[in-house]
């Protein structure tokens, strides 16, 4: 049986079909999932790609994360489907609370657009698997409401752990605490993170490297073994 694996569209999401690219690259079967449908359609994990749903009015992720395919989401997150929020995902994902902290505005107050360096922390969640812990890849990073904050005890428990899972190297491009640019839930089925792997999965575009295309094949593995 074929592995599917959804990508959810609110209004605003711009990489959607680039995640659904990274999917079909992976070898599974992607699947576009409407924000207001509450049908997951059988799919075995979800992609919330990134962009400015709802145009990032209240807070980035705010008004997603009422959405009703949110709701299903939730549900089936906590009954340990994988889900990966990339950027605007991520930020959807604190918002619904599977995952802790925040995303505020870039400490320097302006859009970034580059190529990040990043560090593997953990490569032992549904969506790493296989990276190795330590792993230096670079990706792409593009965002405006991307800095990561929690209260020092979140942070401490995070460390402790083990649920950083991605940190910036060489520079912190918009004041993340502690340097984090993605982060698990302690069951690992749940991950986000800012930066874009679904545009470093072929030679031709992106970064000309395939750095972001083993968290697709990490998850696929991960389901197929279950």
């Amino acid at each position: 049986m074929t592995t599917r694996i959804g990508v959810v569209t609110f209004p605003g999401t711009l990489d959607d079909r680039d995640s659904l690219r990274a999917v079909r690259l992976a070898g599974a079967e992607p699947v576009s999932l409407w924000h207001r449908d509450k049908d997951l359609h059988q799919v075995d994990a979800v992609v919330l790609a990134g962009g400015f749903s709802y145009g990032d009015y209240l807070r980035a992720g705010a008004i997603s994360r009422f959405s009703p395919v949110m709701e299903t989401i939730i549900e089936q997150a906590r009954a340990g489907m994988p889900v990966l929020g990339i950027c605007n995902g991520f930020q959807v994902l604190t918002e619904a609370h599977l995952l802790p902290g925040a995303m505020l505005r870039n400490n320097h107050l302006h859009f970034i657009c580059r190529d990040q360096k990043l560090r593997v922390e953990n490569a032992e969640t549904a969506w790493t698997g296989d990276y190795t812990a330590g792993q230096e890849i670079s990706v792409p990073l593009k965002n405006m409401d991307g800095r990561y904050v929690a209260d020092e005890r979140t942070l401490d428990e995070l460390e402790a752990e083990g649920r950083v899972a991605f940190r910036y190297l060489d520079v912190n491009p918009n004041g993340s605490l502690r340097d984090i640019a993605g982060i698990t839930n302690a069951e690992g089925n749940v991950v986000g993170l800012m930066p874009h792997p679904e545009h470093a999965v072929e030679p031709l575009i992106g970064t000309g490297r395939t750095d972001g295309l083993p968290f697709f094949t990490s998850v696929l593995k991960k389901l197929v073994s279950a």
